[in-house]
């Protein structure tokens, strides 16, 4: 783990607020007959407007799968990495999932938001709900000292609590010099998990992506989209967070 510099999270910050604003343009674009290339478009077009590099575009060139946009859109069963299409054309009711990175200054900032597409199932409305409070409770855990258990836990008890399942198989991570860092960061606690505590210096990505049934996942056929095994419902929502002399700070989160 590579801890940052005051000038590395000054351009963490710089990089949140710009990405989050990347994010609330997409947000609003997304509508029962749009495509997910569409929202890919505008993604990478207001990236680059920020003066931005779309962190997610060719990522993993270096194992020959380079991932083809500048975020990932997922929706209803689909967890995570599912990538935009020309012909998927979001539906009324349908939980649309965006994840998007970004190199702002040298530095990586990563953050997810579900969207609820018009009139949605109670159950959908409750599950996108639960998924936002469990990131939010996990983050208030944590603190300088804090062990990544106490962030792990606080996710998993709201989320069971409500009757819904945290992924098991798919994790947060270190950010900030490269999209994915250590350390690996679980939404859930289990006996034997490394259990680092949070210091001044970190910048971290939460992600809880959360199932309306089971936990299990299951690779598509692309290679890329994760899927719930059991094809019920799943949200994700994600933060990057920097840790600090005077705090935790949230620099994807503005509250706009």
């Amino acid at each position: 783990m590579q801890l940052k510099s005051t000038e590395q999270m000054n351009a963490l910050r710089e990089g949140g607020e710009r990405l989050e604003n990347v994010m609330q343009e997409v947000i609003k674009a997304v509508c029962a007959g749009v495509s997910t290339a569409e929202l890919d478009d505008i993604a990478d077009r207001a990236i680059r407007q920020y003066e931005g590099i779309p962190i997610f575009k060719g990522y993993g060139e270096e194992f020959g799968k380079p991932f083809p946009a500048s975020i990932c859109t997922s929706i209803n069963d689909e967890v995570v990495h599912g990538i935009p299409r020309k012909d998927r054309i979001i539906q009324e009711g349908d939980l649309v999932k965006i994840d998007m990175g970004m190199r702002f200054d040298g530095m990586v900032t990563d953050m997810a938001r579900t969207v609820a597409v018009g009139a949605v199932s109670d159950e959908a409305a409750r599950l996108v709900r639960v998924t936002e409070e469990s990131l939010l409770r996990g983050i208030s855990a944590v603190r300088i000292g804090a062990k990544l258990s106490d962030y792990a836990r606080a996710v998993q008890k709201h989320v069971e609590e409500n009757g819904f399942s945290v992924v098991r198989d798919l994790v947060g991570h270190g950010v900030g010099f490269d999209l994915h860092e250590p350390p690996q960061i679980p939404n859930y606690f289990f006996a034997g998990m490394k259990d680092a505590s949070f210091r001044p210096g970190m910048a971290v990505a939460f992600e809880p992506m959360v199932n309306a049934g089971g936990y299990e996942v299951c690779l598509g056929k692309d290679g890329w989209v994760f899927m719930t095994e059991d094809g019920r419902l799943s949200a994700h929502f994600e933060d990057t967070v920097i840790i600090t002399d005077q705090g935790v700070e949230v620099v994807t989160r503005s509250g706009k």
